[in-house]
């Protein structure tokens, strides 16, 4: 049995402060947005991920044109390339949402 792909509104973009992540699963709510953001802040080797987390994964190599959704869960300024990345996903029409 082949695995299933996750589909293009299944890739999206968390971002927090100085930091982003280009993330496969469903869109996460706000509480869970938060939490992805602090699993995935602090380096911890050999950490098993949450059980409630296990939804989403890192992913290293996306296209732009495949993130469905994106979540910017606060923590500071938002660097310029980014933004960027923000205001062209704002103009293919992928709300942004800001917790």
């Amino acid at each position: 049995m082949t695995p299933r792909l996750p589909q293009p509104a299944e890739v999206g973009i968390l971002v927090h402060g100085g930091n982003h992540f280009v993330v496969r699963g469903p869109e996460p709510d706000d509480a869970q947005a938060l939490a992805l953001v602090r699993h995935w802040s602090l380096i911890r080797i050999g950490a098993q991920t949450p059980p409630e987390l296990a939804a989403w994964t890192i992913s290293t190599k996306e296209f732009r044109e495949n993130l469905g959704w994106a979540v910017v869960a606060g923590g500071g300024e938002i660097l310029p390339v980014v933004a960027q990345l923000l205001a062209e996903l704002a103009s293919r029409g992928v709300r942004i949402r800001r917790l």
